[in-house]
């Protein structure tokens, strides 16, 4: 496969992930979707294929880095305080940062990696909420009404 091929292959790569984690969201009904996830991890491969075409030593390394540190303000952007006490949609931030890690993973070309990142992302959202609630339910008297996860 050429390098064009090779990049594109990458690209679209990221953004299926990236897609596959929004539409969780989107089933669940939170802040972000489809297109936001998508875009980020388009981005990071985006930026991660950048880094590597520079072919300086080092610069991958530093454009990953600077895609770690940017993508927390898109992060706080969707936590939400709430009575000034409770802080909503943590979980839906981490999704953006995990979903800019496979688009990072993508756009280095690691896809056995990247597959199975995007699962553990998938059953970690999937089935994280029912056992979440199923412990809150356990330890309820130990924690406060406002505790009870999303």
């Amino acid at each position: 496969m050429d390098t064009l091929g090779a990049s594109a292959v990458r690209l679209l790569g990221a953004l299926v992930a990236g897609a596959m984690v929004g539409l969780n969201r989107d089933m669940y009904g939170k802040p972000t979707g489809v297109r936001m996830h998508a875009l980020v991890a388009l981005g990071a491969a985006l930026f991660t294929l950048t880094g590597s075409e520079l072919g300086e030593a080092g610069s991958t390394s530093r454009v990953i880095q600077g895609i770690v540190g940017g993508i927390g303000f898109l992060g706080a952007g969707v936590i939400m305080h709430a009575d000034g006490k409770r802080a909503l949609h943590l979980t839906t931030a981490a999704s953006i940062w995990m979903t800019a890690a496979l688009g990072v993973v993508c756009g280095l070309g690691a896809w056995k990696l990247a597959a199975q990142a995007a699962v553990a992302t998938l059953l970690v959202l999937i089935i994280g909420l029912p056992i979440d609630r199923a412990l809150y339910g356990k330890f309820r008297s130990k924690m406060e009404d406002s505790d009870l996860p999303e």
